[in-house]
């Protein structure tokens, strides 16, 4: 049994490969190639169809998810036939993106939660001994775990490492670019905007910087929930500072008598809202100015070494390019964007995607 390049090739072409796992095609499975020019043109079938034929040809869970959102967990890849392995990782093999080789990074990651567990658990204190209302806890609970959900997904989301496969944009050439950086570690392709991140030991496309806090780097495929770290963080840190003061520092009732360990919680979180309000704050100036200029950290500190960062001629960058194109209300949740033009997004592009849609375009 065999399937058309057009039947194929729009449930795969928009969607980002690297997420897809590696497997070896199976030998009772057609590859890309024999599935292209052994097809029966007049055979049609829709996403909910051509699904069902394919689990049932490979005789294992190829896909997943709802019809109409299809996903094919197998691919003929050209470049690099090793399995896709279910491993923690920062490497091509690996299918869970996690940077364990980082010792500090760890460290200071995981002070991030436990500091967030004790805010949560001094307001459900409070609002246990009716020193606060329990809405008023509950809308920072709310916070925090916005907060820390998107501090997951920062910290556990490939940031845009650039397969060994990665190619230019078509657009370079019609553009008369006719050099490319290559990256002297990965010995990859390297876009405009990515760097080679020594801990990270990948290059990442539209890196920031690498984050210790969040132990990841930031790049382009996970900016968006980063954004919404340091949000979350400062918005629930203005909002401890405001109960605090109302409830505690300017209260003049004579029923203003907290108990010792109340107290004790109160002025330790606030001292650190205050500190962390004043760095967040900093990063939070720094992430605005870039999409405003389109200069990232590293580039814009490069840019100011050489006296260059005042004739830089970059675009503000999108924000559909940071926080998707799905609606106005995904941009506030931890959930990953659907990039208009991934290629365009990350840099860079992947042969077997540019033949396909070469060939649907003929």
């Amino acid at each position: 049994m065999s399937f058309t390049q057009a039947e194929v090739a729009p449930l795969v072409g928009g969607r980002r490969e690297s997420n897809v796992p590696r497997r070896r095609v199976p030998q009772h499975v057609p590859t890309f190639e024999q599935s292209m020019y052994s097809v029966d043109a007049s055979e049609k079938m829709d996403r909910r169809s051509l699904c069902s034929r394919l689990c049932t040809q490979a005789k294992h869970d190829c896909c997943v998810g709802k019809a109409g959102e299809l996903d094919i967990n197998y691919y003929e890849d050209t470049y690099n036939d090793e399995p896709w392995g279910c491993t923690c990782g920062t490497s091509e093999s690996n299918g869970i993106w996690t940077n364990h080789g980082d010792k500090v990074g760890t460290i200071m990651s995981s002070m991030v939660w436990i500091l967030y567990m004790f805010a949560i658990l001094t307001m459900s204190l409070l609002a246990k001994n009716n020193s606060i209302r329990p809405g008023i806890a509950m809308t920072f609970i709310t916070l925090a775990t916005l907060a820390l959900a998107s501090h997951g997904k920062t910290m556990l989301t490939d940031p845009g490492s650039i397969p060994q496969e990665a190619v230019p944009l078509p657009i370079l050439f019609t553009k008369g670019v006719t050099t490319h950086a290559m990256c002297s570690h990965c010995q990859t392709y390297k876009p405009p905007g990515a760097h080679h991140c020594r801990i990270c030991n990948r290059c990442i496309s539209g890196m920031d910087h690498h984050c210790p806090w969040m132990n990841n780097c930031v790049g382009a495929n996970n900016f968006k929930h980063f954004i919404l770290f340091l949000c979350y963080t400062w918005t629930g840190c203005a909002y401890a500072l405001i109960v605090f003061g109302i409830n505690y520092f300017f209260c003049n009732s004579d029923e203003c008598v907290f108990p010792d360990l109340v107290v004790l919680l109160v002025r330790v979180m606030t001292i650190l809202c205050i500190m962390t309000m004043l760095f967040v704050s900093s990063m939070l100036l720094n992430v605005i100015y870039g999409i405003m200029t389109g200069i990232g950290t590293i580039d814009r500190l490069k840019k100011k070494a050489s006296g260059t960062l005042y004739d830089a001629e970059d675009e503000p960058m999108p924000l559909k390019d940071v926080f998707g194109l799905q609606g106005y209300w995904t941009w506030f949740l931890p959930v990953d964007p659907v990039f208009e033009d991934y290629d365009r997004v990350m840099g860079y592009a992947i042969p077997d995607r540019l033949k396909r849609e070469r060939d649907i375009n003929v």
